[in-house]
């Protein structure tokens, strides 16, 4: 089992008399996390999926919870979004049971964030969960083991079933794209029109690493623009995808509206577009390499609680940067390339108008940028 790096982070706020909530993708270790850390301990265990469960916890009195909890310290309840009302559940057990701890976890954060925002407001520590971080891979199986695979990891990504199948990774994939990609998000969001999502889900995963326009998308999939930015909040909320938006201060011919979106993980969104070639027979390996340095960028600064901000830059000159991060009043720029031969600093025209500091980021040196302090 892989441990994650969010395990020891959660043991240390567990007792502290706030709930914890995990949020993260479905089939990213959530359940197998908590359940780790309570195993020593006598708990008592809820899945929100099953329906004998979110009939018990739908909106029941304080006397009903006294019951359900008996004598139990710590309650997990699993897939807590898909219980109706939770939130003013969860508040009362803080409020009225302050020596039990609460685990929480949900797939979907439109969802439940929504639920448990204002009631456990002040009352809780948030966390999300990823698929594996190439530093929790390499942790794992040692850097030579790990440098060895990078390739595969982005042809095939860090899902833990993923990873614990080599050699069945493309129906693994097609099992959590078939099965549990969209689960939630067609569950608890209001979308008509399943068939539009897929559409649009395969359009961004085609234009992955380039600039997306939401009146070319609109066409593409047949549906008015703000149905496609709804949709594609909903795709992020939903731990599919995120988006990086452009920067833009002072300097003239910014591009000051653009976005990027990019997957969470690689090996999804290979499998929406049905293409696992090896990279050097791939058009898109440059976009590959980009997503995959940017989405282990953003797992560290989250488990790292970072705060830094992301983007990437272009003049209306062409001019571009890969990612910009913005970190405690500093600037940082960097170059994405495959190749070490191919690899450039950023643009001076950035580096000079904003003082900042570039780096070409490529396979030989990737580690230092993937895997933070």
């Amino acid at each position: 089992m892989y441990k994650r790096y969010l395990s020891d982070e959660i043991n240390k706020r567990t007792g502290k008399g706030k709930a914890i909530i995990l949020l993260g993708p479905r089939q990213t270790g959530k359940t197998t996390l908590i359940k780790n850390l309570l195993s020593s301990k006598e708990h008592l265990f809820l899945n929100g999926d099953d329906p004998s469960v979110r009939a018990l916890l739908n909106e029941p009195n304080t006397e009903e919870i006294k019951a359900i909890l008996g004598n139990y310290k710590y309650l997990f309840i699993d897939e807590a979004q898909r219980i109706e009302g939770i939130g003013l559940t969860l508040k009362i057990i803080s409020d009225q049971f302050k020596d039990i701890q609460i685990f929480t976890s949900g797939s979907s954060s439109f969802d439940l964030g929504n639920k448990i925002k204002e009631p456990l407001t002040g009352r809780k520590w948030e966390y999300h969960l990823y698929p594996l971080s190439w530093e929790e891979f390499e942790n794992h199986h040692g850097y030579l083991h790990a440098q060895q695979q990078l390739e595969n990891r982005l042809l095939y990504g860090f899902y833990p079933d993923v990873l614990n199948n080599p050699g069945d990774e493309k129906t693994v994939l097609r099992n959590l794209v078939d099965s549990y990609l969209y689960r939630d998000i067609l569950a608890f969001a209001d979308i008509r029109k399943p068939e539009v999502l897929d559409k649009l889900v395969q359009a961004l995963a085609l234009q992955l690493g380039s600039e997306v326009n939401y009146n070319e998308l609109s066409q593409m999939v047949n549906v008015d623009k703000n149905t496609v930015s709804k949709y594609i909040d909903i795709l992020q909320k939903g731990f599919v995808v995120f988006k990086l938006g452009s920067f833009s201060r002072n300097l003239r011919h910014e591009i000051k509206t653009s976005k990027k979106i990019y997957f969470y993980d690689t090996g999804i969104r290979n499998m929406i577009i049905g293409n696992f070639n090896p990279l050097d027979l791939r058009n898109d390996k440059g976009a590959l390499w980009e997503n995959f340095l940017i989405s282990e960028r953003i797992k560290q600064n989250q488990y790292k609680q970072k705060l830094a901000r992301v983007y990437f830059w272009r003049t209306r000159k062409q001019q571009e940067i890969d990612f910009i991060e913005e970190e405690d009043g500093h600037l940082s720029a960097y170059e994405f390339k495959w190749s070490e031969k191919k690899i450039k600093e950023p643009t001076d025209t950035f580096l000079k108008g904003y003082k900042a500091k570039g780096m070409g980021i490529h396979r030989k040196n990737f580690r230092e940028f993937v895997i933070r302090k």
